[in-house]
């Protein structure tokens, strides 16, 4: 549509958690995701891959504006379990399939899409739904 200024990609994906360190060793030790900023009581940010972050907030820990070098946070909260798909290779699927189960981490759907692509589908500690996913399920994936 003309006159509408292109987005570039999101930058940043948020999840609200119950117990904080408990999500963070998740991320860290099962997703092998890269501990950046955050601090013990509010939120943790990840590296997920050039480019893109991350958040996990204590669930009701946001609900106050929060003051930075140079502005202000809004408020923000939610709750309920979400949905969160990461990028993963063909050639690693499998390698994922069997990390996962050697960490105990249930895979609860498989799904070979039309595309060609592949997705699995597992629960973080609080519910939230993460899907590993091959390129072929979206026209630009």
């Amino acid at each position: 549509m003309a006159g509408i200024p292109p987005i570039e990609g999101i930058v940043e994906s948020v999840l609200y958690v119950e117990d904080l360190p408990r999500a963070v060793e998740f991320y860290e030790t099962v997703l092998g995701l890269e501990v950046m900023t955050g601090d013990a009581a509010r939120f943790q940010s990840f590296k997920v891959c050039a480019g893109q972050v991350l958040l996990l907030f204590k669930r009701g820990a946001t609900l106050e504006p929060t003051p930075v070098p140079g502005g202000i946070i809004p408020p923000h909260d939610g709750a309920g379990p979400h949905h969160l798909g990461f990028a993963v290779t063909r050639e690693a699927y499998d390698q994922w399939r069997e990390h996962l189960s050697s960490r105990g981490v249930a895979i609860e759907s498989e799904t070979h899409w039309p595309r060609g692509g592949s997705s699995l589908y597992l629960r973080d500690p609080d519910g939230h739904l993460l899907e590993l996913i091959t390129p072929g399920i979206w026209p630009n994936y």
